[in-house]
């Protein structure tokens, strides 16, 4: 019988739910009830909880202030000091020219560092310090040591003498951090070649920079103690005792001509290998605190200038490789070449008509206009891209300049550029399109780094015929013998050359009172070795010069000296007559060369 029936009549019987057990929660049921209790707003819970987040935030705070004050009585930061020692340790190697003598070095010195939590007596120490420290400013040093730093530079690089003297104070909290120096025992000597390294041993301007892209400050930086003996030293292409007679005629050639600056450079035309290179004034880079001072830059690759006549040697070129002109093609030189409103004009005008040989030995410049233009503009434009003129010259040195292009080049642009005003390159650059000219027409990119002929070939592109350089070789020996090269015509070298004269750009204008000089010269002229240039920045007339400041008379008379001084220090032996059969196709053209066996003189 139903248990239902036996209940009294009147009730019904309801099950006992208090009684019986709870059904089954699932996991996530039982998540979300206690994430619940704990964020419900029940009043009676609230208590717990308050007092729970305050536990848990004390707790916090104590964990940062127990570390702040471990921070604070931690003797010294390993951090810090393991930087300062990986920054002092910084080794680099050694650098020498081509024949392994010594142009940059590593010596280990001493610096005085303190760890002002360690000195009791702050006021006593710099005292002290700079008692035998002179040099060290009292003030900064006070102000330093009252710092909350662990570690503080006192002195970078003390001589023994002082090392001993510090040693002797007995100061506690003050010490000794070995360190490598950068020494340059030649001096001024390739100067901006080199360019110089911070305290830290850090490159900061030429090859010393070019050093660290090799991966050696990263050895140091990735925790690797490297010695310097352990490097490989760098070799550069520079000769050292060429390089000084470089520089020692420069600075000569300012005086005599009382020149604003002056600068030189010798290249191998086959290699690109950058013999000798000098731009004054310059700077010691053992203290270079001249280095950053305007008048002191790099004229050869940093300064941009209008390189002058010196570049009618490259439309003349052009002319030839379009095969618009032959050294026998007479070119209209009568009076003034019109454009518009401007006249330009030639500087020893004949006034007649010109074969192209002529144009060059008289440096025309209504000759090489009218040349330029034979070409056009578009012609002349893509030439000089070729000839590497109006895009930045890339080397290993990090210091390089953007030529001066015309933002809008049509036919007077041309016209001025053919002889060169109206493009400022770098003068290194427009060496480098020289010697394509007189090299079989490779333009070799400059190198300041020694490299093989077979490298260097492989990579130059040909740029102008073989039969055309021959021909830039001879117009450049004619000029040396006949023209305005002639204060370059050293006996036994076989030289050529071009002059250079530019007005200066002051306040937009052509200045009349202010010129920069150009000399390019090649020796030997039959089979060219070295390339010189020689340049001079606002050359006075003086009574050496007859009054004149043309390039011919200071320049060109400075590179004659530096062939005459350098060509036996880099083994190219004189030769007494003029050699036969030296310019194969000129002859075909009927010129008259120099006749064989004469002199050179």
């Amino acid at each position: 019988m139903n248990a239902d029936m036996n209940a009294p009549r009147g009730q019904t019987h309801e099950p006992d739910f208090d009684d019986a057990p709870a059904p089954p929660r699932s996991p996530g049921a039982r998540a979300w009830s206690v994430v619940r209790s704990m964020f419900g707003t029940r009043i009676g819970k609230s208590a717990g909880r308050i007092r729970l987040v305050a536990v848990g935030f004390t707790c916090l705070y104590l964990v940062i202030g127990g570390k702040l004050i471990w921070f604070g009585f931690k003797p010294e930061p390993q951090g810090l000091r393991r930087a300062v020692t990986e920054a002092s340790s910084r080794a680099r190697p050694e650098i020498v020219d081509r024949n392994g003598e010594i142009l940059a070095s590593d010596v280990r010195i001493d610096s005085v560092f303190a760890e002002p939590r360690n000195i009791v007596d702050k006021d006593e120490a710099v005292e002290l310090l700079t008692a035998v420290l002179p040099d060290v400013d009292a003030k900064e040093l006070r102000a330093r040591l009252g710092s909350r730093k662990g570690f503080i530079w006192v002195k970078r690089g003390v001589s023994p003498k002082e090392r001993e003297e510090v040693f002797r104070l007995g100061l506690p909290g003050v010490g000794f951090q070995p360190e490598h120096k950068r020494v340059y025992p030649n001096g001024p000597i390739a100067a901006h070649v080199l360019g110089f390294t911070n305290t830290d041993n850090i490159g900061i301007a030429g090859i010393e920079k070019y050093i660290d892209t090799l991966g050696i400050a990263d050895l140091s930086s990735a925790g690797f103690r490297v010695a310097s003996e352990d490097l490989k030293p760098i070799t550069l292409s520079i000769d050292v005792k060429a390089t000084h007679a470089v520089r020692d005629e420069i600075v000569k050639g300012m005086e005599r001509y009382k020149a604003k600056a002056g600068a030189a450079a010798i290249m191998d035309v086959q290699t690109g290998e950058i013999i000798a290179i000098a731009s004054l004034p310059d700077y010691d880079p053992n203290n270079p605190v001249d280095a950053l001072d305007p008048t002191r830059i790099n004229r050869m690759t940093v300064g941009v200038f209008e390189m002058g006549s010196t570049f009618k040697a490259l439309t003349l070129a052009m002319a030839l490789e379009a095969r618009k002109v032959n050294l026998n093609t007479r070119v209209d030189a009568r009076g003034a070449l019109r454009y518009g409103r401007f006249n330009i004009r030639d500087y020893h005008a004949q006034n007649r008509a010109l074969t192209v040989s002529e144009v060059f030995t008289y440096s025309s410049n209504v000759g090489t206009a009218r040349a330029a233009l034979m070409v056009g503009v578009d012609g002349h434009k893509a030439f000089l891209r070729k000839m590497g003129q109006l895009d930045r010259m890339r080397t290993e040195m990090p210091e390089s300049a953007e030529p001066i292009v015309p933002r809008h080049w049509g036919e007077l642009n041309t016209m001025t550029i053919a002889f060169g005003h109206g493009l400022a390159v770098a003068p290194l650059q427009a060496m480098m399109a020289v010697s394509a000219l007189v090299n079989g027409g490779k333009l070799v990119k400059p190198t300041f780094r020694q490299r093989s002929i077979e490298d260097a070939m492989a990579e130059a592109p040909q740029v102008i015929r073989a039969d055309v350089s021959e021909q830039m070789r001879y117009l450049m020996r004619l000029n040396a013998e006949v023209g305005s090269a002639r204060t370059i015509d050293v006996k036994g070298y076989f030289p050529g050359g071009k002059t250079g004269t530019a007005n200066k750009v002051v306040n937009g204008r052509y200045s009349n009172d202010r010129v920069f000089t150009t000399f390019t010269a090649v020796a030997p002229s039959d089979k060219p070795k070295y390339l010189f240039l020689t340049v001079y920045d606002e050359p006075q007339g003086v009574p050496e010069t007859q009054g004149q400041r043309t390039a011919a008379w200071n320049a060109g008379a400075t590179t004659g000296r530096i062939i005459e001084r350098v060509t036996p220090l880099l083994g190219l032996p004189p030769r007494p007559v003029i050699p036969t059969g030296s310019f194969p196709s000129v002859a075909r053209l009927g010129i008259g060369l120099p006749s064989a066996g004469s002199n050179w003189r």
